[in-house]
């Protein structure tokens, strides 16, 4: 019973230790992606149900450009 207790407290400590690592990742990965589709030109917008719906995005042409000469 001991030993079972021992490896059930080193397996929540790991859990404990790498879940905010893991939660991060994949933070990071859903940032990235949201990056790459707008250098794409894409994005995507979710309906109340969670379903995923492409949409384009347009971007603004400035005919003088930006910056003041």
């Amino acid at each position: 019973m001991n030993l079972f207790l021992d490896y059930l407290i080193v397996i929540a400590l790991f859990v404990f230790v790498a879940l905010p690592a893991a939660i991060g990742f994949v933070r990071e990965r859903r940032i990235d992606r949201q990056l790459r589709d707008a250098e794409r030109g894409e994005a995507v917008r979710r309906d109340p149900h969670g379903v995923a719906r492409p949409y384009k995005v347009t971007r603004r042409s400035y005919p003088k450009g930006w910056a003041k000469a």
